[in-house]
């Protein structure tokens, strides 16, 4: 799939943000987002999860993960973030899987662009990585358009995926190949 390049600095000056590596302290800021309706709605979060299980969860020392965040430029609080996870299997090393949340007051600003565009620009550039993948809910449309932007497509559909609001759901699994 054809697709624009959009570079990093350009996307977080539209969306208005600063992106820049998630430390431990962020934890709590990260875990907020996480607990927003949306996000609850849109990811494979689960209300009610303790700062604490995401702490033990994030493991900000390891080499194959960039944890990045987005914090507004007149702010220090991260609204964004996002995960970059390599594989260290040798044989697919060269892929990496992706996942990220926005807050929900400020989804549809360019926040989740600014985010991926410096994803992608690790992937592409610093870890010779050429096949990201992610699943997303199938009637999550606003990340399904964010992720073609990028050049993801549908490779296939899990049905009955994941249980969200008392019923199964699908997911679609999308990639992105480094062009």
């Amino acid at each position: 799939m054809a697709h624009t390049h959009v570079d990093p600095a350009q996307a977080a000056e539209r969306a208005g943000v600063r992106i820049r590596a998630a430390e431990p302290e962020d934890i709590e800021a990260i875990s907020a987002t996480m607990d927003d309706p949306g996000v609850i709605g849109g990811t494979l979060q689960v209300p009610f999860t303790s700062v604490k299980q995401r702490r033990d969860h994030f493991n900000f020392g390891d080499p194959h993960v960039r944890f990045l965040v987005a914090v507004p430029v007149d702010g220090d609080e991260p609204i964004g973030n996002i995960g970059l996870h390599r594989n260290t299997r040798p044989r697919r090393i060269h892929t990496a899987g992706l996942g990220m949340s926005v807050r929900d007051s400020w989804q549809g600003r360019g926040v989740g662009s600014a985010l991926m565009a410096a994803a992608v620009d690790v992937a592409d550039n610093w870890w010779q990585v050429t096949r990201i993948h992610l699943e997303v809910f199938a009637d999550n449309a606003p990340a399904i358009a964010l992720y073609r932007k990028f050049g993801f497509e549908v490779e296939g559909t899990l049905r009955k995926d994941a249980f969200r609001d008392g019923e199964l759901v699908d997911s679609l699994v999308m990639a992105r190949l480094r062009p």
